[in-house]
């Protein structure tokens, strides 16, 4: 499905954030070409997170730059950069993730390339903002998270802070800069003109916790506390959390602690009639059903809590997950080409009038498509 068909991406970025954008762009239909520095092309290529690789390069890279065509052009060199700026003028989207004053520096600032392109929306990602003395910080996805306060909702009381697992700085500012473009495409519509999109990194994970700086802001700027013992949200009360079992791992949301009681068969549970106390007493409880639901496995307690509606689920790994029913069911899974080989990796998680957004085009070569894109733009 080309939702943004004759939509031209020209994509400077590296890493995750913006990439990640230009993805999902792909994803709905967009051309994106990406803009890439002769020998080592985009750093991600060699950025690896284990030792699979494919074709060389780094399994992070092929998943985040799939549905892809790749221009190589050396940025400092005169004829390189006019023939970027001619292909500039074709564009309809420019994208970049550089600190700020780089993209000043060779000549492809905002003001510059609008007076080639008025109708270019130019979006950029960047980490601390163009402001302040953090601006020209490097935007890596684990300082974020250090700087950002969100390190200290994982985990539990008296653990060191506990960044997530995952690039979220980065994935999240990539996902506002494309709701970004998109208002920017529709309002373009009308106008007829272009617009700059600016995220930040930071602001984009104090957006993700938009619910629990607000407690912070109205609470007499009052720090979130962990529960000392399962902890699954700063500022939830009991059961809220992960548990233990004989054999496995349940995960508890919220619920009515003496009906919790009663279903498991927990006497000592039931006093705790007073629904403040669910978050006032929450180690206490906790430590109650933790040592309490040792006794049987997981599947025994999903198949007593399960039929009374009590929101738990089993704590899955990814070899258990890709077992499920629910997750099959979903086709998550797609495989694109790599050359003579195939990739398996996941896919665009948005459907339109009930049709999977999917792609077999895998990641480019390093200036795979550089001269035909010469020869179709004349540069």
């Amino acid at each position: 499905m080309k939702l943004l068909e004759d939509i031209l991406v020209l994509d400077f970025s590296q890493f995750l954030s913006a990439p990640s954008a230009s993805l999902r762009l792909a994803d709905m239909g967009a051309r994106v070409i990406k803009i890439e520095r002769p020998v080592t092309g985009d750093i991600c290529r060699e950025l690896y997170v284990s030792d699979t690789m494919v074709k060389g390069e780094s399994t992070i890279f092929h998943a985040i730059n799939r549905n892809k065509e790749s221009f190589q052009a050396d940025l400092k060199n005169a004829n390189d950069l006019n023939a970027v700026r001619k292909l500039i003028k074709h564009a309809d989207i420019l994208i970049h993730n550089f600190r700020p004053g780089v993209m000043e520096r060779i000549g492809l600032s905002y003001e510059s390339v609008k007076e080639l392109n008025p109708r270019l929306i130019y979006a950029y990602v960047n980490g601390y903002g163009d402001e302040g003395e953090w601006k020209d910080k490097p935007g890596q996805d684990l300082l974020l998270q250090a700087v950002s306060g969100i390190t200290w909702l994982s985990g539990n009381d008296q653990d060191n802070p506990t960044p997530m697992g995952v690039a979220v700085a980065d994935i999240l500012a990539g996902t506002h800069l494309v709701q970004g473009i998109l208002t920017a495409i529709y309002e373009r519509l009308t106008s007829g003109k272009g617009a700059l999109i600016e995220v930040s990194m930071l602001e984009s994970l104090l957006d993700f916790q938009f619910e629990v700086l607000t407690c912070f802001y109205n609470d007499g700027n009052m720090l979130p506390r962990r529960s000392c013992i399962n902890n699954g949200h700063a500022y939830i009360a009991a059961p809220y959390g992960i548990y233990k079992t004989n054999s496995g791992y349940l995960a508890l949301s919220m619920g009515n602690i003496p009906q919790l009681g009663k279903l498991l068969g927990c006497d000592a549970l039931l006093s705790f009639t007073d629904s403040t106390d669910w978050f006032n007493k929450r180690d206490k409880i906790k430590t109650i059903l933790q040592d309490y639901l040792n006794n049987k496995s997981v599947t025994e307690w999903l198949d007593i809590l399960g039929p009374a509606d009590i929101w738990c689920a089993e704590v899955l790994n990814y070899d258990a997950l890709v077992q499920e029913d629910g997750y099959k069911v979903l086709e998550m899974e797609q495989e694109v080409s790599i050359g003579n080989q195939f990739l398996k990796t996941t896919r665009c998680p948005i459907r339109v009038d009930g049709q999977i957004l999917k792609s077999p085009m895998g990641a480019p070569r390093l200036g795979e498509h550089t001269e035909s894109i010469k020869r179709e733009f004349d540069l």
